[in-house]
């Protein structure tokens, strides 16, 4: 082939890459723009006063104050967040304890029967937590656990099969010499797990945990069962209160959600990259 035929065709080759990545460029913006826009506009209604939410004015000019003062004085907000921050890392924590110990022992203690539970695991990560509801709910009741921080938290361990599938793909990839040379200068299981592999966890953990902070956070159906006084109302609760307490009223509500948001929301921001890496690694390997 004569060398300008060459560069012609390198040179359309180029042109045809270059204008499939502005495409998929493109595309990707309108999902994110499709996926972003109903935070956009609750946001920027909740600067709006109620008679001006819904006109074709897309921006909060002029804007108020109003919704949120009403919102931080009528709607117990810190006590909320106290409850869901407290529901949220009791959650994450048994969740990394349980799926770490679980992964452990599924990579380094070969048993009978091993397969056949890691099947199970793997099962368990397609159920439903829905259809597990009212069996949770029978067993807080007759252990007189409703409506407390132990009946909301602990039966959530049920969901854990995650945490327990991922961190394993991350326990494999750690190079089995590290763990040959920890045991030939003594160490125990226990001391092994602790100084060598749980440093090498450390992204992955990060990333089970945002995840399920964030679940837990925006849990509605369990927590309104589980614990429904006012001690352990979580947030999402709340709002569903406060929006049924307001009527109408739809800019204190847009306000108090938006406040709601902001933990969750400054979570994920910092931990995307996180997220990110630790399950693109876990789907390598």
């Amino acid at each position: 082939m004569p060398s300008g035929s060459r560069a012609l065709t390198g040179s359309r080759a180029l042109s045809g890459g270059r204008g499939a990545t502005v495409g998929r460029h493109a595309v990707l913006l309108l999902a994110a723009f499709v996926m972003l826009f109903p935070l956009l506009w609750a946001l920027s209604a909740s600067f709006k006063p109620g008679t001006d939410i819904y006109n074709a004015n897309p921006l909060p000019f002029p804007g108020t104050l109003d919704n949120y003062r009403y919102a931080l004085r009528e709607f117990p907000l810190w006590r909320l967040l106290v409850n869901t921050f407290v529901t949220a890392i009791g959650v994450t924590l048994l969740h990394l304890v349980a799926g770490v110990l679980a992964a452990w022992s599924f990579v380094r203690f070969a048993h009978r029967g091993q397969r056949l539970v890691l099947g199970l695991v793997t099962v368990a990560l397609v159920v439903p937590p829905q259809s597990l509801i009212i069996p949770h709910f029978l067993m807080i009741t007759r252990l007189d656990l409703r409506d407390s921080f132990v009946g909301l938290i602990v039966p959530q361990l049920a969901t854990c099969a995650l945490a327990v599938l991922l961190l394993r793909e991350h326990i494999r990839a750690i190079p089995p010499t590290l763990i040959a040379a920890a045991t030939l200068d003594g160490a125990t299981h226990g001391e092994t797990l602790r100084q060598i592999v749980l440093p090498l966890l450390r992204p992955a953990l990060g990333a089970v945990g945002i995840v399920v902070f964030i679940t837990t956070w925006n849990e509605y159906l369990w927590p309104s069962l589980a614990a429904p006084s006012p001690e352990h109302t979580t947030i999402q609760m709340g709002l569903q209160l406060f929006e049924t307490t307001e009527g109408p009223e739809h800019g204190p509500m847009l306000a108090a959600a938006m406040l709601a948001t902001l933990p969750v929301a400054a979570a994920y921001v910092l931990a995307s990259r996180r997220i990110a890496d630790a399950f693109l690694q876990a789907g390598l390997r």
